[in-house]
């Protein structure tokens, strides 16, 4: 992570400053996973202006390739009239909503319910409430989050459900952001793109998704060997799972309970690894090694010996 990505994000996020727009670039490299998705379905780009938006240019760009039925985009303007867009392939509509275009507005919500599948980048800080809301519409979804958003309880539960899953990019596989003149360019990596856009990488967010892709089933090779290396992977205090700090680090030749850093996520193949629980040992409290908890832990284990 470069420096100071973090720390431009955490402050956007503090201010409650939302503005972070994908460069077309990111959405193409992610978007590729999931085309045969597309056929024959309404997508909604719910916090997305249509006259800037990355997301509305692709899809309007490639709307009879992907074969999508219809294309709308709605944005949020604070002080005054959110903006409303509907575009069938042929025939653009656009218009100014009744309201501020709030995604969690009566007026949105039923936009919503027209929708097939919803791409977007909500805003950061809203990110609880605007997962929620996609949740209980039973939507499918394909969105960016921050990194952080994973240790959500209301996210992990989804994932160990099986309802959501990491996409195929994170960290440096999102590029950058695209910001408004009044952001600070903070990080060693801000700069001006050849149109002059003012980009943040950040370098801590990562895709969201209900829609299945191919690396979702890709089986992890498992190279090391708890046997004869048992210091390594060390006993929790408070659980009967042993602690693997790396995720290329999960031993081979052990079935039971252990705990795995949150980036495992990006590699979980739910037909080779069963998710338990997240950070908490059996008596409910952080999982700790010699008195000291540990950074965040996922408690998994193996559902078959696959990638032995």
């Amino acid at each position: 992570m470069a420096r100071g990505g973090h720390v431009n994000l955490g402050r956007a996020q503090q201010a409650k400053k939302d503005e972070f727009y994908p460069q077309r670039c990111d959405i193409e490299r992610e978007l590729v996973h999931y085309e045969h998705h597309f056929a024959g379905q309404v997508v909604l780009c719910n916090c997305d202006d249509w006259a800037r938006s990355n997301f509305a240019r692709f899809f309007a760009d490639n709307f009879a390739r992907l074969g999508l039925k219809r294309l709308i985009c709605t944005s949020y303007a604070p002080a005054g009239h959110g903006s409303y867009t509907d575009f069938d392939g042929t025939k653009l509509e656009q218009r100014l909503l009744a309201g501020d275009g709030d995604f969690r507005s009566p007026e949105c919500q039923a936009i919503l319910e027209r929708a097939d599948i919803v791409v977007t980048n909500p805003p950061f800080s809203l990110f609880r409430p605007y997962l929620a809301q996609l949740s209980a519409a039973s939507k499918k979804l394909l969105v960016i989050a921050n990194i952080n958003a994973i240790t959500y309880k209301e996210v992990f539960s989804l994932i160990a459900q099986k309802q959501l899953w990491l996409g195929v990019n994170l960290g440096r596989g999102i590029s950058g952001f695209i910001v408004p003149e009044h952001y600070a360019l903070y990080g060693l990596e801000a700069k001006l793109n050849e149109r002059g856009e003012r980009i943040v990488a950040t370098n801590n967010c990562l895709w969201l998704t209900n829609l299945d892709h191919e690396q979702r089933h890709a089986v992890l090779p498992l190279t090391k060997h708890y046997a004869g290396h048992e210091a390594d992977y060390p006993y929790y205090d408070n659980c009967a799972a042993i602690n693997v700090n790396k995720t290329k680090e999960i031993p081979c030749d052990y079935l039971g309970l252990m705990g795995v850093p949150i980036t495992f996520l990006h590699k979980f193949n739910p037909a080779q690894f069963e998710l338990i629980r997240f950070r908490k040992g059996d008596d409910g409290t952080d999982l700790k090694i010699a008195g000291k908890s540990t950074y965040f832990r996922i408690l998994i284990r193996r559902t078959s010996f696959a990638g032995s």
